[in-house]
């Protein structure tokens, strides 16, 4: 058994190492069989937590109360990471690994250093920041989300770390620990409900958020020291690649500022409506985000990388054949998916919540958001393959001008459609959001290609 087991290893080996795009179908494959496996102890959690909370209260107030830190966290996070990777690899690939440790080394310092400072910000102006984005909430419920927010502040420290902890592992092509270890935090989170929901109520969501990141970080650490990258701050000045990485981090936040204000317009919109229509609108958005976080985790984690080695090798023919080959081969995959889910919708919420809190009303009221909210699932994984090209080009500045436009046709269409068809149009407003989003990015990265390959950029 053990060497057909072995067998089958050398092949596969063997097999990924003969092209690039088959290196990247590999990693798509190992990233994505892991994050499946993490996906369903998060159907686990969503399960536990629709059981005792329906869609009560309790639970719109941590998820307006987890808004801020998850939007800050998906700022610093994705951002670091898309300005950092490109510039570690060509730092890897043409000086060396000492040289790459000391680039590593530096911005770290400098990114926990933001983490903090904006952890302490967003405490500091929570009194004002809260009651804008809960605007809809009764005294007692507003009272409830300030108290989880300052207790979920210190996740945006530890997720931030362990994001760019796994993003470095990556790039050292080692895919699996960041891919497995985010399962630590439905775990917590699922142990905590069911042993003390009852009586620690939302705070038992919130220490799961909290013991979770703490955990992926921890574990993410050991991984790197065991590939050999140091984990010990150290300035080492700011050398042209630390800058590199700076001048690109800067459009990044603000792009992603920008794109993640989405999430935030959307929400706080909900606040707007009938109660309980928050929870609504994050249980119609869960299957989505489910897929997507399989299928777009896989694809960003996968490429950005080799795209990266491309860029810095010049390989442009390369690079728009690999754009070719998986953009044919993630619509074939989703557009299926998609209408499929929109067919189903309502008996798929029936089968994932309907039990306890959760009753048949809030089922095809929630089965209806699902359906509008499926629609972006193409578009989004086709602008994340396009966006790592732009970030591998260092071109990162020009998504800040296409995430302006996203955030505002989001406001537009969340407060017309929403007139309309209440909740419901919220979830459509953001699938048409990420249509737009989705054409700039396709245009902006042929256009960046094209002329990289003619000597112009």
């Amino acid at each position: 058994m053990n060497s057909v087991l072995q067998l089958g290893l050398n092949w596969w080996s063997t097999w990924q190492e003969r092209s690039v795009n088959r290196r990247i179908f590999a990693a798509m494959i190992t990233v994505g069989g892991l994050t499946v496996l993490v996906k369903l102890a998060a159907v686990a959690k969503e399960i536990a937590v629709a059981y005792q909370f329906g869609t009560s209260d309790d639970l719109d107030a941590f998820l307006i109360a987890f808004l801020l830190p998850q939007f800050a966290i998906t700022i610093i996070g994705g951002s670091f990471n898309s300005a950092l990777i490109p510039t570690y690899i060509q730092v890897r690939e043409q000086e060396g690994q000492r040289a790459a440790q000391r680039v590593l080394s530096s911005v770290m310092i400098l990114s926990v250093s933001f983490l903090v400072a904006l952890s302490a910000l967003l405490a500091l102006a929570a009194s004002s920041i809260l009651p804008l984005v809960a605007s809809g909430f009764a005294d007692e419920k507003l009272a409830l989300t300030h108290s989880l927010y300052y207790a979920l502040l210190s996740t945006l420290v530890f997720s931030g770390v362990a994001t760019t902890w796994g993003a470095i592992l990556n790039a050292e092509n080692r895919f699996v620990l960041a891919a497995v270890v985010p399962v630590a935090t439905p775990i917590v989170t699922v142990t905590l409900v069911v042993a003390l929901a009852e009586h620690w109520g939302s705070y038992a969501l919130v220490g799961g958020a909290v013991g979770g990141a703490l955990i992926e970080t921890c574990f993410l650490g050991w991984g790197l020291i065991r590939a050999g990258v140091s984990l010990v701050p150290r300035w080492c000045g700011t050398s042209p690649a630390v800058k590199q990485v700076l001048g690109q981090y800067a459009p990044m936040v603000a792009s992603a500022f920008l794109m993640s204000g989405t999430s935030v317009v959307t929400q706080s919109m909900a606040t707007m409506l009938d109660p309980g229509s928050v929870s609504v609108l994050a249980y119609g958005s869960k299957v989505t985000n489910l897929i997507l976080g399989i299928g777009a985790v896989a694809v960003s984690t996968a490429v950005l990388p080799h795209f990266s080695r491309m860029v810095t090798m010049m390989d442009w023919n390369g690079l728009r054949r690999t754009l070719l080959i998986y953009s044919r081969l993630l619509l074939m995959t989703t557009l299926p998916l998609t209408l499929a889910l929109i067919y189903f919708s309502e008996p798929v919420i029936a089968a994932f919540f309907q039990r306890g809190a959760f009753t048949a009303a809030d089922t095809q009221l929630v089965g209806l958001v699902q359906a509008m909210c499926v629609l972006q699932l193409p578009l989004y994984v086709l602008g994340m393959l396009f966006s790592r090209v732009i970030s591998a080009l260092k071109a990162n500045q020009l998504m800040l001008w296409g995430n302006a436009i996203n955030l505002a046709m989001c406001i537009i269409l969340s407060y017309v459609l929403m007139q309309r068809f209440g909740v419901v149009g919220i979830a459509l407003a953001t699938s048409l959001m990420y249509f737009i989003s989705c054409s700039f990015l396709v245009f902006v990265s042929l256009r960046l290609i094209r002329e990289k390959a003619a000597g112009r950029g």
